[in-house]
């Protein structure tokens, strides 16, 4: 079938002819290709620069917004951090003075026990001496009393006198004190 149609054309070529193409083959193909390029250049060329330059700007409106956005966040972050510094500083503040009351509360406790622990020592003391008067007068009644009845059984008479009585008794007991007091000095 080959060799039909190139007998039909003239024969076959020979030698470098059989690498190029007819003349008209040639020309429709350049017809072809000037009409494909003009599509190309007149409607798809322009189209597709079209959407890739909608598309750039859409990148870059992205890029600029993340940059906003990145800048915004930058500027949260650091006032973020000076809030939170804020707050350290105020909560190291409130702490000291939470120390300082707590301190000057314990004062206080201390120094009110303190006064209690006097108030309730100096009372001590004083119910402790005014025992301590009432064992003295007690014990001299009780003693004088004795002595009145020993020296009455010693002497073999009656010391009925109190005022005699009293005054003896009294004299004794002050020479005891004494003697007492006197050992204790030394």
């Amino acid at each position: 079938m080959i060799e039909t149609i190139l007998a039909a054309e003239g024969g076959a070529p020979e030698g470098a002819a059989i690498f190029f193409p007819a003349g008209y083959d040639i020309l429709w193909s350049l017809v072809v290709f000037v009409v494909i390029a003009a599509f190309f250049g007149l409607f798809a060329i322009p189209r597709f620069r079209k959407i890739l330059d909608e598309r750039a700007e859409r990148i870059e409106g992205g890029i600029k917004h993340a940059e906003a956005a990145q800048a915004e966040a930058a500027k949260a972050l650091d006032e973020y951090k000076k809030q939170l510094a804020d707050a350290r500083a105020e909560a190291a503040r409130i702490r000291e003075a939470a120390r300082a009351e707590g301190n000057e509360i314990i004062a206080e406790l201390k120094q009110q026990a303190q006064a209690d622990a006097d108030r309730i020592t100096a009372s001590a003391h004083a119910q402790i001496e005014a025992e301590r008067q009432a064992a003295v007068a007690s014990l001299r009644s009780e003693v004088g009393s004795l002595a009145i009845d020993l020296a009455s059984g010693v002497i073999g008479e009656s010391l009925s006198d109190d005022a005699k009585a009293s005054a003896v008794v009294d004299r004794f007991l002050a020479d005891l004190e004494a003697d007492e007091n006197a050992k204790a000095g030394n």
